[in-house]
């Protein structure tokens, strides 16, 4: 099996590239479990004091693995999967995003290309979003009939509107990269996103790496709600939904490539 994720540190700074580039670094078992370790190691790396996430080629990640929908991997034990990780409030799913907000250093995202459902969200556990002008985002778990539920009720909290957030959670619309730009998803769009976050990251690794900790310390603690909550509830919410008719239609339909043919709620 192809590496799902390489790391690189260099100068005191981390470079995680997600490594499925056929793929459009889509994520399933195995790339959630690599994110998971992954981050779980830098976490500890006292030496690392920037870290950078980016995907292989020319796309961010274009989401969930299709294989997921089709009864492999995650699809076999999600129900476990949805209970919060030992010694965290965040489950299997979302721990590939909160690990990196909850990372003592800071994260740049470099995205390119696609950045979908599962990569909007793992980009958006980074501090920082640098974007290319071809970027194509989308809250797009709705396709499948599911609710977005990897840490999004943490991350985008005081980053978009609240209206903005349901717009695209409710229709699963694509995003241009000047559009993310206005919506607050992104932090900058810039020609070389990835040449952007390495500078940034050069520029953090140089400044007092306790200071830095620190103030990622504050802001974490300063800007955001009751996380543990929003977690469970993402999780509770989800389980109900995949136990349901409708979202196996929504996933039959996308993969047979026809409309969906939905049941009205039964309460």
């Amino acid at each position: 099996m192809t590496e799902r994720i390489i790391t690189t540190i260099e100068n005191h700074v981390a470079t995680v590239m997600l490594n499925r580039a056929d793929k459009r670094n889509a994520v399933d078992t195995a790339m959630f479990e690599a994110l998971i370790q992954t981050a779980d190691a830098l976490a500890s790396d006292k030496s690392v004091r920037a870290v950078i996430l980016h995907g292989d080629g020319g796309h961010f990640c274009a989401g969930i693995d299709i294989s997921v929908f089709q009864g492999v991997g995650v699809g076999k034990d999600v129900a476990a999967k949805l209970a919060p990780r030992t010694g965290s409030t965040a489950n299997f799913f979302q721990s590939a995003a909160t690990l990196w907000r909850e990372l003592p250093v800071p994260v740049i995202a470099a995205l390119r290309g696609t950045v979908f459902g599962a990569g909007l969200q793992i980009a958006m556990g980074a501090d920082m979003r640098y974007a290319a002008p071809d970027v194509r985002m989308s809250v797009m778990e709705i396709k499948w009939g599911l609710i977005p539920d990897m840490a999004i009720t943490t991350t985008l909290p005081g980053v978009i509107a609240e209206d903005k957030a349901r717009e695209l959670a409710y229709t699963g619309r694509i995003l241009s990269a000047d559009e993310a730009l206005t919506a607050g998803l992104v932090t900058q769009v810039v020609d070389d996103p990835f040449l952007r976050a390495k500078e940034i990251a050069a520029e953090i690794a140089a400044k007092s790496p306790d200071a830095i900790r620190a103030i990622k310390k504050l802001i974490n603690e300063s800007w955001k709600g009751d996380s543990a909550a929003g977690l469970r509830r993402e999780a509770e919410l989800q389980a109900i939904v995949m136990a349901g008719e409708n979202q196996a239609e929504a996933a039959r339909a996308n993969i047979e490539k026809r409309d969906p043919r939905f049941a009205d709620p039964v309460s």
